[in-house]
Parts: structure tokens; C-alpha cells; sequence
């Protein structure tokens, strides 16, 4: 017969076992809670950057219309260079709602030139983007006469170019349009515009001098371009970047029935 004694269960143990478990899970949840503070963080960072990078250096924009072909496609998807005519500090620009704020330059680099395609807040309503090429630059008179522009009344260097190269690959809405395509020659750059040689609306303009701080701004299908000629110039705070790239190409039509258009030669073409 066991002589041992048995030994009396005290309450007070299980208390203190389950203080000792809460203990070392508090310790254990601890380094979790921070885990996920760092993390969250981390993800606020990155974002913040990418909100701030899009807001100073380059943002995307995908093209609607086809008022800047045959430079531009509908579909086109492009990259606005927002340092090249200064550093301008985040959000400066904004425009939101009734919010329309100008933008506060931390230093000024390039001028805009003429023949550059620009992005820019519609005057008119400043919460919508226009891309446009800058044809007239501050201080100078502009003038149209039979579609053809003067300025300072002497006429842009251009030269008519072969329509069928063009034509091959216009988009389908402008395939049965009379256009005429002309190269036009700069100090340092050329680029091509089209008129619709049946289309005899806005043939001219009369000479108008372009304010300080100011553009004349149009698309590069001139009879199907909503611009300058109607509304007026661009100031340069309105201003959001200058256009260098597509990086990709493709159109989703109106008809779900047909296909998607997707034009893999357009990717990387440099915007000039």
C-alpha cells in the first residue's frame, strides 16, 4: 500500500498558467503587429512615390481622337515628359472639380518650341487633357490662309508628300477622306500634317498676335482637330508636359462584334 501523499490541486496554478500563455502570446503578437505596421508602410511608400513620380516626371495618357493623325493614333498610349520644360512641385498642378491650381516651378528648364506636342489643361474646362502640336509661340502674329499658316506672315516650310504610305494604315473612320498630307520643315525637327481637301470649314484665320506666356496650339489633322482656331491659345501654366513616346498601341472599337486592333510597330515610336 502507497504511502505517498497526493498532492491537492491548487486553483491559483491554472490561473497562473493562463497568465503565463497570455503573456507569451502578447510577446509573440508583438513582433506580428509591427510586421504589418512596416508593411502597410512600405506599401504607402511605394505608392506615394508613384503618385509623386506620375505628378513631376512622366504620366501616361491614352489618345481618344483622332485629331493629332497622322502622328498620333486613336489607341495610342503615350508617356508625357513633365520635367522637360521645368521641376515643378507635386501637385502644383492640380486640377480636381472646381479645383484648378497653377503650377509652382522649383526650376525652369526648356522653353516650349514650336512643332512640340504638347499635353495641356483644356482652357476652357481645365479639368479635361488636350494633346495638341504648339504652332505659334508668344509674341508672334499667326495667320491662315487656304489652310496654309503664316507666321510673322511668312509661310511654314512644308513640302506635299505621297498619300498612299498613310492611307495604308489609316484608321478606319478617315478611309474614304480626301486627304492631302504635307511635311513640314523646322530648325530642328520635321513633322507631317493632313488636310481634307473636301472640306472648306475654317480655311482662314486672321492674323492674330499671340500673347505673352502664350501658344496656338492645333492637331496635326487639321480639318478634324478642335484647337486654337476656335478657342483660343494655350497659357503656359496650363502646361502639363511635353509628349516623347508611345508605349503601346491599341484600339478598342465601338462594336463589340469586331476585333480589337492592336499595332505592335507603333510600340516605342518616338512622338516628334
Amino acid at each position: 500500500m502507497s504511502t505517498d501523499t497526493p498532492d491537492i490541486h491548487d486553483p491559483a496554478d491554472d490561473e497562473q498558467e493562463v497568465e503565463d500563455l497570455q503573456n507569451e502570446s502578447e510577446v509573440a503578437a508583438k513582433p506580428l503587429r509591427f510586421r504589418y505596421l512596416r508593411e502597410l508602410l512600405s506599401l504607402f511608400t511605394v505608392v506615394l512615390l508613384v503618385v509623386v513620380f506620375r505628378s513631376v516626371v512622366f504620366e501616361p495618357f491614352k489618345i481618344p481622337s483622332g485629331s493629332m493623325i497622322p502622328t498620333l493614333r486613336i489607341g495610342d498610349f503615350i508617356l508625357v515628359n513633365k520635367f522637360t520644360y521645368g521641376l515643378k512641385v507635386p501637385f502644383s498642378d492640380l486640377s480636381l472639380g472646381v479645383l484648378n491650381l497653377d503650377p509652382i516651378y522649383l526650376l525652369k528648364l526648356n522653353e516650349v518650341k514650336r512643332g512640340d506636342v504638347i499635353v495641356f489643361k483644356y482652357p476652357v474646362e481645365p479639368n479635361i487633357y488636350y494633346i495638341k502640336r504648339v504652332i505659334g509661340l508668344p509674341g508672334e502674329t499667326i495667320e491662315i490662309k487656304n489652310k496654309k499658316v503664316f507666321i510673322n506672315d511668312e509661310p511654314l516650310k512644308m513640302k506635299e508628300l505621297p498619300k498612299e504610305p498613310f492611307m495604308k494604315t489609316m484608321d478606319e473612320k478617315f478611309k474614304d477622306t480626301n486627304f492631302t498630307f504635307y511635311e513640314v520643315t523646322l530648325k530642328d525637327r520635321k513633322f507631317v500634317y493632313q488636310v481634307d481637301e473636301d472640306n472648306y470649314f475654317r480655311m482662314n484665320l486672321e492674323k492674330k498676335l499671340i500673347p505673352k506666356d502664350s501658344y496656338f496650339v492645333m492637331g496635326d489633322n487639321r480639318d478634324f482637330s478642335y484647337d486654337s482656331r476656335y478657342w483660343g491659345v494655350v497659357p503656359h501654366r496650363n502646361v502639363k508636359g511635353k509628349a516623347f513616346l508611345v508605349w503601346l498601341s491599341m484600339n478598342f472599337p465601338d462594336n463589340p462584334e469586331e476585333e480589337i486592333i492592336f499595332r505592335s510597330d507603333r510600340i516605342g515610336k518616338l512622338i516628334k
